[in-house]
């Protein structure tokens, strides 16, 4: 499971601590860049030593500085805040008092500021009865009709990113060739196809390291020869990100 898959699967409270427990592994995995840090494994921070699980926390700090600030500044299509409520909910995290938040802001009275703080429990209680309502639909629909889930970087999310995973697999099988499917065979012209290709892709890149333009051409070569194109539309949907040089390229979390 990539990190991506594993951020949208982990339930609200470990999203809230910022990682999560997988069994198999035997490991603790970061659900904002999808760092491991596996169990019986000591790892130095700054001349200290941290178990796993401390260890994580001890990244989430150094790397994040909080899962607050990582979820706040997700995008609205996630959070579905407007710029005025998330400059609200960061006063409510520092602990600000209404008065206080009508004199940062400079301007509202603190009836309105409590009445933005009613606001939005309210819709906090909206949100719990939702994810009651979609977790008890999602019981009942089966594993090949699912609709995959959308990478936390997709730069336009619409109905092209409506695919179960029966159709994933269809596209995949038609698209991919050789004895492990590694070979792009065609890159397609339909955009749900697309999604799942370079979503398929984006998997031959380790999310904890940065390539050079040469790097990532050479990874790409192996999948499909007009590497270009390949490599364009992974900036494009926002699989990749690359800094503003062009020199360094890496898997957008």
């Amino acid at each position: 499971m990539d990190g991506n898959e594993m951020f949208w699967k982990a339930t609200v409270e470990e999203i809230k601590q910022g990682y999560v427990y997988d069994e198999k592994r035997d490991a603790f995995s970061c659900l904002l860049c999808g760092e491991v840090f596996f169990r019986g494994i000591i790892y130095p921070f700054e001349n200290v030593l941290y178990e796993a699980e401390r260890a994580a926390k001890k990244h989430i700090y150094d790397c994040h500085g909080s899962v607050f600030q990582y979820l706040i500044n997700m995008n609205k299509r996630y959070t579905g805040l407007t710029e005025h409520q998330k400059e609200l909910l960061e006063h409510f995290y520092q602990g600000l008092s209404d008065k206080e938040i009508t004199q940062v802001l400079g301007s509202g009275s603190t009836s309105t500021i409590r009445n933005h703080r009613f606001k939005l429990k309210e819709r906090e209680k909206q949100a719990k009865v939702f994810l009651a309502i979609m977790g008890l639909i999602e019981d009942g629909v089966q594993p090949e009709e699912k609709l995959i889930p959308i990478h936390k970087g997709a730069t336009m999310v619409d109905e092209r990113y409506v695919i179960t995973e029966k159709e994933r697999q269809d596209i995949l099988k038609t698209y991919f060739q050789g004895p492990k499917g590694e070979h792009l065979s065609l890159f397609p012209s339909k955009e749900k196809r697309k999604i799942v290709v370079l979503q398929h892709i984006i998997k031959q890149f380790d999310a904890h390291k940065k390539y050079s333009e040469k790097e990532v051409n050479e990874t790409l070569k192996h999948i499909y020869e007009d590497y270009v194109t390949i490599r364009r539309y992974l900036i494009e949907y926002g699989f990749m990100d690359r800094s503003q040089d062009g020199s360094l390229y890496w898997v957008k979390l």
